[in-house]
């Protein structure tokens, strides 16, 4: 039988992006790949993203957290789901209770992440600085600029899309900058994209319209995931590509499709700032029938 049966979990979303925050400080349990994609089937408990809590790595941090995506994958980095974690350990008893703290510090493989909740139910998120050279992405090959490298989609004179911006935001991320990110089948062409050969880890795929100095519309296909109504790394991605390529301002409105995200590309020193909303939907306790059968 799983060791997870039995283990409380909550059901959140930030800005769509479905997130399960699991608490598994005090215990030695780790979530194994078949169990995060048997969670990932369970009509209670699915997920773009499964955030598993252990205990604190570093001195002075909260929790150490493993990102587990539907495909049972690890990832680095998960804005969405450390904005939603950041709350739950802010506001929710039982893990702990609320003591009037707004600050935290949440580690993961990709490094730390400082966390504040700000009114209601916004949560903002430094998600460190930005890496851009093509072996930090990292990129099977080498390519000096990576505000726009040699990838296209399409007959080679005239190429459905090409000349993405690349950037690792805790992972690998690629955006193709569009005039429309519905007219495009992001569908199809994104597990192509994501598992092309230029990039050794995979991922993640985006849209971009940028629509003013300060607004962009984005679309993602994520990594180990898929089609995803929001992408905080990808928000993140997309902001700091944009202000590279003079395209915005370092303060943007990233739109998705499950809503609006603030990003901004802290010139004082690289980091990148993510905003926005989390919602709590529920809260549940794995039974012994999600992972019947787990493979």
């Amino acid at each position: 039988m799983s060791a997870l049966v039995g283990r409380p979990f909550l059901k959140m979303n930030g800005l769509g992006n479905e997130i399960v925050v699991l608490d598994l400080r005090g215990t030695a349990i780790r979530v194994r790949p078949e169990e995060a994609r048997a969670i990932a089937r369970a009509p209670g408990s699915r997920f773009d993203q499964l955030m598993a809590l252990h205990d604190p790595r570093t001195p002075g941090t909260d929790a150490f957290m493993r990102i587990y995506n539907t495909d049972g994958s690890e990832s680095g980095a998960c804005g969405n789901g450390t904005r939603c974690v950041a709350w739950a350990l802010t506001q929710e008893p039982g893990l702990d209770a609320p003591n009037g703290r707004t600050d935290l510090l949440l580690e993961t493989k990709a490094g730390l992440l400082a966390c504040r909740r700000q009114a209601g139910a916004d949560v903002a998120v430094d998600m460190g600085a930005p890496r851009l050279r093509w072996d930090e992405i990292p990129l099977a090959e080498e390519f000096r600029d990576t505000t726009g490298i040699e990838l296209q989609v399409g007959p080679i004179d005239a190429p459905v899309l090409h000349t993405p911006s690349v950037v690792n935001m805790g992972n690998p991320h690629a955006i193709f900058w569009v005039r429309d990110v519905e007219a495009h089948d992001l569908a199809r062409v994104g597990p192509l994209l994501e598992n092309h050969p230029i990039f050794p880890e995979r991922a993640n795929i985006s849209l971009a319209h940028v629509t003013a100095r300060d607004a962009i519309v984005l679309k993602v296909w994520e990594r180990g995931v898929g089609l995803t109504r929001a992408c905080g790394s990808a928000a993140c991605a997309a902001t700091v590509a944009a202000v590279r390529k003079d395209l915005t301002g370092r303060t943007v409105r990233v739109t998705l499709p499950g809503g609006v995200l603030t990003i901004e590309w802290r010139e004082s020193d690289g980091h990148v700032l993510m905003t926005g909303a989390t919602e709590l939907e529920s809260r549940g306790t794995f039974t012994p029938d999600v992972f019947a059968g787990a493979a």
